[in-house]
């Protein structure tokens, strides 16, 4: 065989490969921004259900309401990334997200169908409680191991512009939830339409998108990485092997803080923000943070493969400081703009620095461990850090502007940025010194 026939044969495999790996991502990716969608749905029709569920005369109280069930969901995150972390670790990350994208599924159809609090009165946000509950547990097991799938399926040279696309899907299952909003509003129902029953029909969509990624997940391959962790020996409890790694959780818990608070800022809190806070109109409101997203999307992939050239650690610290330094002048300057342009090119200057975080953070957890506990490494911790910290973004600021004191938010958001800023400075670039290849 000469070596022009067998370099033309691993080019072919090469190719073979890669288009393995592209399809594993893309199914992977899809599930993802199926599930972000029916959990970020709740998000963007809150403002038009909470008085369907809360009777108030105050519209601040109705989402403050809202925004502690939003918190429920992420409060029982930590279980989720348990329970389908030790799945994922134990018995493959395909059965595992599988699992959580059929109960994303049945949470979205008790949302849909749940009657309002003039129906059956005290029942009405208790079932909807539940409902988010369940939504929780299953996005708590999403995140660790779809971020540990894409990451193991990735090849090295490209790991972080591949896993970056975790946060594409994840923003664009907000995106997809606010272009139903927007569809409802501008083509199909009057306002007054979506209040009264038309904010049942996106957790009705959301339902049937989770029965055809779970369709499509079925045929999923299971990583490389976790068929070699399989063979090396018994298994064990995924929560005890995580106790032998205090550091690597310590540092998910401190790198995740301050990302967190940020992220969910400029995304389920902002909705409310702009319409609350600057006095947009609803159609305004749904325009400037759709236009906002899809730039932040735009930026995961470009921020991701920067990270492959100049390693994670610059990218974070980046974030850090700029957060530090430009979160109180942009929420200031955000809450006295008068039009949408303004707002649209503020917001986006704050995508520029939380992508320094979304873009990676996925990355960054999945090479702190090996692969027998990297699914849970990655999602327990994680989970835990989101349902304090990134849960209650909503809740923390809709309560200092209850209070009269909205301003204080943009310090609290500042001082979280600045405590994973120290982490930041002083962990390990995980693109140089990865736990990928260990498998113990």
């Amino acid at each position: 065989m000469t070596t022009t026939t067998t370099a033309a044969q691993d080019e072919r495999l090469d190719l073979a490969d890669m288009r393995r790996r592209i399809k594993a991502i893309f199914i992977g990716s899809v599930g993802n921004l199926v599930e972000w969608y029916d959990f970020y749905a709740y998000a963007a029709f809150a403002l038009y259900f909470a008085g369907a569920f809360f009777p108030s005369s105050d519209p601040v109280v109705q989402q403050l309401n809202a925004a502690l069930l939003f918190a429920a969901g992420f409060i029982v995150r930590p279980l989720g990334g348990w329970l389908f972390g030790h799945l994922a670790d134990n018995y493959g990350r395909r059965l595992s997200l599988m699992l959580s994208v059929a109960m994303m599924c049945f949470g979205s159809l008790m949302i849909a169908v749940t009657p309002t609090y003039a129906s059956i009165g005290i029942w009405a946000p208790v079932l909807l409680g539940l409902a988010r509950i369940i939504q929780g547990l299953s996005l708590g097991g999403e995140y660790g191991t779809s971020a540990t799938y894409l990451t193991e399926m990735a090849d090295q040279r490209h790991r972080g512009f591949y896993s970056s696309f975790q946060y594409v899907t994840l923003i664009g299952g907000q995106i997809t939830a606010l272009l139903v909003l927007l569809l409802l509003q501008k083509v199909f129902l009057t306002n007054d339409e979506i209040r009264a029953w038309g904010w049942r029909i996106p957790f009705v969509i959301g339902a049937l998108l989770a029965v055809t990624a779970l369709i499509m997940r079925r045929n999923l391959h299971e990583t490389e990485a976790f068929e070699a962790a399989k063979k090396i020996g018994k298994r064990t409890s995924s929560i005890a092997t995580l106790l032998k790694y205090p550091r690597e959780v310590l540092l998910v818990v401190g790198l995740t803080a301050g990302g967190t608070a940020a992220f969910y800022t400029y995304t389920t809190y902002m909705q409310k923000f702009l319409k609350l806070s600057v006095g947009l109109t609803d159609d305004q409101t749904t325009m400037v943070t759709l236009a906002a997203l899809v730039f932040g999307i735009v930026l995961q992939p470009i921020y991701g493969a920067i990270s492959d050239r100049i390693g994670r650690k610059w990218l974070l610290i980046a974030f850090g400081v700029c957060g530090v330094l430009f979160t109180v002048p942009l929420l200031t300057t955000l809450q006295s703009v008068k039009g949408p342009f303004a707002a649209f090119l503020l917001i986006a200057a704050a995508w520029m620095i939380v992508s320094g975080y979304t873009s990676i953070n996925a990355v960054v957890k999945a090479e702190l461990f090996p692969t027998n506990v990297r699914a849970i490494g990655v999602g327990l911790p994680y989970a835990l850090t989101v349902s304090i910290f990134g849960g209650t973004a909503d809740s923390v600021a809709l309560w200092f502007k209850s209070v009269g004191h909205e301003s204080w938010f943009y310090y609290y958001l500042t001082g979280m940025i600045g405590i994973s800023l120290i982490v930041y400075l002083f962990m390990r670039d995980t693109k140089a010194n990865s736990a990928m290849h260990r498998h113990e």
